[in-house]
């Protein structure tokens, strides 16, 4: 039996809403938070899906300032600093992410450049140089967290960002991205309603990302009792309601389970003592880093893999795993081929590719990938035991290749 260690668990995050039809409440919860205009932040698509976007714009009723439709996957900075001026001119006190992780991204950098008031030439160049944007003290503008995928980064501290020679201040586009705790939504709303009207690929694949960090935060090095609480819980509604998403379904039963499934998976993930994510999110740091792949496939493809580097040079948690996923068995290693297993059929369950090398990752790319992974922030916590190699996570793509 896993023994709870000793631990200190800082973790704020906003109010969270969860239900059908939730988004009724939005004008409620803001006003409860004082806040009056909310710009709604989203990408052309979900802009243009009125059974997405007309209950959230009613739910906010008179508290809706304005939609800007303008955020994409770039998450570049011009486009924050466009969020930034529609939300000046509509006189808004706080920005509603709507979407994908991208539009809350845009969103927490428009904050940010609306606080400090930093020219965009000026913040792109700064990113270039530090990988970062510089955040004032004070209060930051509030953000609104309303997801349609389940990627789970709305529960989170933390966004990414491009600097695009649009900006002015860079020639070349250069990635970065900002972290603090005034960042975390000061609201989130998960309401499945949403979710039935976002493309099966696209949920699909932002649900095996959202479902990897519930099986990180399990064997993370700094686990606390009350994140393998909810990652358990976070696995027992994700195994069964994920592999019904990859056909597209509408069913608000297994919506209702995903949805919530993945909000809990995403709970103490983005800490202000640092992140629990692991070993298979480096990998996917790493494979984006040599090609344009889509994080979500990226994970199906190298999941089960690292889990059995994993396995095979340290406990990783096993049996908390174990619990989550409902295997039975005695024998340790016949626990982790449970475990391996019961990831695979998410990931077929959900349609994603099985190998690397039906993804548009190239084998040519393999080398710096690995070095990429080992290089990773998240690797530091990688469990203790894990004595990680170059080598060892080059054999790690292989077997995935």
């Amino acid at each position: 039996m896993d023994v709870p260690t000793p631990f200190r668990f800082e973790y704020a995050p906003g109010v969270v809403r969860f239900g059908a039809g939730s988004v009724a409440s939005l004008g409620e919860e803001l006003a409860d938070r004082g806040i009056d205009r909310a710009l709604v932040c989203c990408g052309e698509s979900v802009g243009a899906t009125p059974e997405v976007r007309d209950p959230v714009e009613s739910g906010l009723g008179e508290r809706h300032a304005a939609t800007f439709a303008g955020t994409s996957s770039r998450k570049a900075l011009v486009e924050a600093d466009e969020a930034r001026a529609a939300y000046r001119e509509t006189d808004a006190d706080a920005f509603l992410a709507l979407g994908g992780g991208s539009a809350l991204d845009v969103a927490k950098a428009a904050a940010v450049l609306t606080a400090s008031g930093q020219p965009v030439a000026e913040a792109a160049a700064d990113v270039a140089e530090t990988g970062t944007l510089a955040i004032p003290d004070g209060d930051l503008p509030p953000v609104v967290a309303v997801p349609t995928t389940l990627a789970g980064a709305d529960l989170s501290q933390v966004a990414g960002l491009t600097a695009t020679p649009e900006s002015g201040g860079v020639e070349e586009a250069v990635g970065g991205g900002i972290s603090d705790e005034r960042l975390m939504p000061a609201a989130a709303f998960y309401d499945p309603d949403l979710f039935a009207h976002t493309p099966a690929g696209v949920l699909a694949a932002s649900a095996m990302n959202g479902f990897d960090k519930a099986v990180e935060t399990l064997y993370a090095r700094n686990a606390t009792a009350v994140s393998d609480a909810t990652a358990i819980h976070a696995l027992r509604l994700c195994r069964s309601a994920l592999p019904e998403l990859g056909g597209g379904t509408d069913d608000p039963e297994v919506l209702r389970d995903a949805v919530a499934g993945i909000m809990l998976a995403q709970y103490g993930v983005s800490r202000p003592d640092g992140s629990t994510l692991s070993l298979i999110h480096a990998f996917g740091h790493g494979l984006t880093a040599v090609s344009d792949v889509q994080q979500g496939a990226a994970h199906g493809a190298v999941a089960p893999h690292a889990l059995r580097y994993l396995f095979d040079n340290a406990d990783g948690r096993r049996d908390l795993l174990a619990e989550g996923f409902g295997v039975e068995a005695d024998d340790p290693e016949a626990v982790a081929d449970g475990v391996v297993a019961a990831v695979e059929a998410v990931r077929d369950g959900l349609g994603l590719p099985s190998r690397l090398r039906d993804t548009p990752v190239p084998e040519s790319g393999l080398d710096r990938a690995a070095a990429v992974t080992e290089g990773d922030a998240f690797m530091e916590q990688a469990p203790a035991d894990l004595d990680y190699t170059e080598a060892g996570l080059r054999g790690v793509l292989d077997a995935a290749w």
